[in-house]
Order: structure tokens, then sequence, then C-alpha cells
């Protein structure tokens, strides 16, 4: 092929940095634990960002845009949201520099231009958009306030992966004021669902709803529902989180309102986010060894033609025709390219659209126009097939919506067949070891025993399903008496 990729088996990590660097996602950058974005990850970025903005604008939600910078003052406000961010935290302390006296050429930051202030460069929004809100709202006739905003986050980690971790990314926060708990708390739900349904049917996979533990929970909220993931690899990713603030926000920004009755009352707040990891959970739910499988219903190219010819003469014939092609296709909707350039051969080109996800192949050759047909070759199953030019366009778009459904359910049947019940500690880690993915175990309830658990098994409490059925156990670790299971793996 094109570009050769280290095997899943061989290592998994490997695998899945040449993928995102191979494939033209993105790219190292000079900046430590940052990365390029490249036109065609963006491309990809693009798609999932129009799709949620869409489905947010759908559900009442307009943008905004805050600051990068947020007062070191205003952000201890909130003591939780601040001690949960402290590590992660850039600050800027000084504006200026000038050139080192000691070092000719060289610059140096002036002393005399040190902040009044220190800031932090937002690891996320909440003190400085609650800030603010409390210029926005005096009355209940000022609720709901329902914001959202797309933007980049830093956040200094010291181990990075491309998509998965970097020191900065890109993501959207809404941000939302109510007046009651029970305004606030269906909000939170809503937009989980809203997350729930972007990532099963646009990106294809397929995920648990469910509610974080006190451990695990965001800082400063209430409540942080979630949607978790499964990775080839067995390990789970954390997809997506809402969050319900509770009052807390509210109490440390002093957002205050008159309700119906001219009593003042503390507003409710909530906050929900998804950002660029998606990418990379796309990429390990669905690729395979040959390169990238990309959904077709935010693939960047959901149909690439490569013809096939000899000669001036032969191309000009078939640029002819597909570009009758490329007009009905575009007519329709569909996503198309045609690479009719001649800096490389078919085959070359073949092994590069593969190694790119494109969902559908098409090839067409002189003999091909004879036959009033083409050869189509699908990338999730690799099948190709003689196709007939005529309906050609009403064939392809079956074939997308086919191969969308294939990689839902082919995900599926992985995610179900890697939750498994256990009883015992042993069976615990046994299963862990050799097979991964989800553990259904009971669990006592206590921090104590989920840091015990992290800690002999580095593996966390997920989630604790939405809809759980209760019922009688001991725990999978100490014994004592559990009302419930939790879903326990590893993670990113």
């Amino acid at each position: 092929m094109a570009k050769e990729l280290t095997t899943r088996a061989q290592d998994y990590s490997q695998w899945y940095n040449d993928l995102v660097i191979k494939g033209e996602l993105a790219d190292y950058s000079a900046v430590r634990g940052c990365m390029v974005i490249k036109p065609y990850g963006y491309a990809l970025w693009e798609n999932m960002r129009d799709v949620l903005d869409k489905m947010f604008k759908d559900t009442g939600h307009q943008n905004a845009y805050f600051p990068l910078f947020v007062p070191k003052s205003l952000f201890e406000a909130e003591e939780k949201n601040a001690e949960g961010f402290a590590k992660e935290c850039a600050v800027v302390t000084h504006y200026r520099l000038i050139a080192d006296p000691n070092n000719k050429g060289k610059l140096m930051v002036d002393p005399e231009a040190k902040l009044e202030e220190e800031l932090i460069v937002r690891p996320t929004s909440e003190a400085i958009i609650w800030n603010t809100y409390k210029t926005w709202i005096q009355s209940y006739r000022d609720l709901p306030i329902l914001v959202n905003q797309w933007a980049n986050v830093v956040r200094w980690e010291m181990r990075t992966r491309l998509f998965l971790r970097t020191a900065e990314f890109l993501w959207q926060e809404g941000h939302t004021a109510h007046a009651t708990a029970v305004e606030a708390i269906a909000e939170t739900k809503q937009m989980l669902n809203v997350y729930a349904d972007f990532v099963e049917n646009w990106m294809a996979v397929p995920v648990l709803k469910g509610v974080k533990t006190a451990n695990e929970r965001f800082a400063g909220a209430e409540d942080t529902y979630c949607i978790e993931a499964l990775m080839q690899d067995g390990k789970a990713l954390q997809a997506g989180t809402s969050h319900f603030l509770g009052q807390n926000f509210a109490k440390a920004f002093d957002v205050k309102f008159s309700d119906q009755n001219n009593k003042q009352e503390y507003v409710w707040a909530t906050s929900w986010g998804v950002s660029t990891r998606l990418i990379g959970g796309l990429v390990m739910t669905h690729s395979d060894d040959e390169g990238l499988v990309l959904p077709p219903r935010i693939a960047p190219i959901q149909v690439v033609i490569v013809p096939i010819y000899k000669g001036e003469e032969q191309k000009q014939v078939l640029d002819e025709k597909v570009s009758e092609m490329v007009k009905s296709f575009k007519a329709a909707g569909i996503r198309v390219k045609y690479d009719n350039s001649d800096h490389a051969r078919p085959g070359w080109k073949f092994a590069e659209y593969e190694l790119k996800g494109v969902p559908i192949r098409i090839a067409i050759g002189a003999r091909d126009l004879e036959n009033k047909q083409v050869e189509l070759a699908r990338r999730d199953t690799k099948e190709k097939a003689a196709v007939a030019m005529e309906g050609l366009t009403q064939t392809v778009e079956n074939l997308l919506v086919e191969i969308q459904n294939n990689l839902f359910e082919r995900a599926k049947k992985y995610r179900d067949e890697h939750i498994t019940k256990v009883e015992t500690w042993e069976e615990f880690m046994q299963v862990l070891d050799t097979k991964g993915g989800f553990i259904s175990a009971h669990w006592d309830g206590t921090a104590e025993t989920e840091d015990k658990i992290k800690e002999l098994a580095k593996a966390t409490i997920r989630c604790i399903p939405l809809d759980n059925p209760l019922e009688d156990g001991k725990c999978v670790l100490t014994g004592n008496a559990s009302t419930q299971r939790v879903l326990f793996a590893r993670a990113y």
C-alpha cells in the first residue's frame, strides 16, 4: 500500500498514531503537547461541528463567544472547580518581551510588564461566563439563558496523544441558566440525549448513557451525566458529558433573580461539552489495519472516482462522462471527488483513499464505458462489484446508508460482546486482563472502595447506567452489600 501501517495486533497505540498521521488528520507541532489539525482532519471536524451546531440550535440554543483569559480571582471563586483544574492551568503573568541585554538577538520577559492580576488560559469557561451572567440576569423574565460556545481550551497535560489528550484542543461548551432545578436537570438530560443521538446516528459509535460517581464527576457539579464508548482494544472512552451544576456557580458569583413573587433566588445552572477527542474515538472504533474507516454521514469525501486510462484521448472521454456523474452526485448532496491527477497510478490512488477511509471508491475505464458500468468498492467490507451507470446516483445513496448502518451494527456487536458480568475479584481481574471492555459488577458505593479498585486494577467506574435495575449483591472487592451493578473499565 501507499504508506505502511503498524497493525493493531503489533502495537495498538502505534497503529492509532500511524492512522492519524498517515491518514492526514493531524500532525505534531512545534509546541509541546499541541497538534496541528490538517485540512482533511479539520474537514471531518467541520462536518461534526456543523451537525452538532444545528442540533443545538434546534433545541433553542444560541452561540456566543467569551474571552480566552480568565482573571485568577474569578477562577478561584468556585473552589471545587478551581481545585479540579488547578494542576492543568497555563498562567499568563507578563504582557511584553524586550531585547535581552545579555544575549544579543534574543528576547526576554520585560520585568516591568507584570500583570496586576494573573490570567488563567481557560481550561473551561464557567468562571468567566457566570461572572458575565451576573450582569445579564435580574428577573425571571431573563431566564432561561441557553448559550453555546465553540472555542479552544488549554489543559496542560503531561502525557499527550493526538486528538485524545492534547494541551490545547477544540470543543464546544454549553452554559445555561434556569429558574428552577427541574428545568436545569431537564436541560442536562436533554443535552446528554443530543450527544448520544449524534455519536450513534452520525458517528456510528454505540454509547452507554449513565451518571458519574462523586469521585468522577465534573469539579463543581452536583451531577455529571456521560456517554461512554468502547474502543477496539477494549478500553473505554468518555465521549461527552453534561453537568447539572446546581446553584454552585450562581452562589460563587452571586447570580440571583427576582422570581414571580419578587423573591430573590439563586439561578440554577448546567454546562455540557464534547471535543475533538471524538475524532480519536471515531478512528479507534471503526478503522482497520489498512487505514481509516469513516462513517459516510460525516466523511469529508463520501465517494472518490478514479479513472483508468491510456493516453490523453481516453482521459478526455472519461473526464466528460465523469463530469456528468459528479454533477448528479452533487445534486443529491453527495460529497464527491474526481481524482484525475496524473501524479500517481490508479493502484496508488486506491491505496491512498483506502487509507483515508473514503466510504465508496468508483473506478472507471474505457471498457467500463463500453459496458455502461463502473467498478464500485466499499471501504467497510472491501467488497467490489460491477454496477450499472444507469441509476448510479441512487445506488450510491443507498449504499452510503447501508455502510453507515453496517458500521454501527459492527461496533455495537463488539461493544455488546464486551460487557461482562462478574461476581468475584478474581473474575474481575481475569476479564480485565484478558478480554477488557466494560465489566458489570457490584460496588458498595464508597469512595474508598472505588479508589482501591482504581489503584489495584487501573480501572475506574465509567458510569452508573441510567435506568439501572436494582439488584441485591455483594461488592466485587469488599463483599459488602450492594444494591446495583456499575460499569468498570480501563479508559483513555
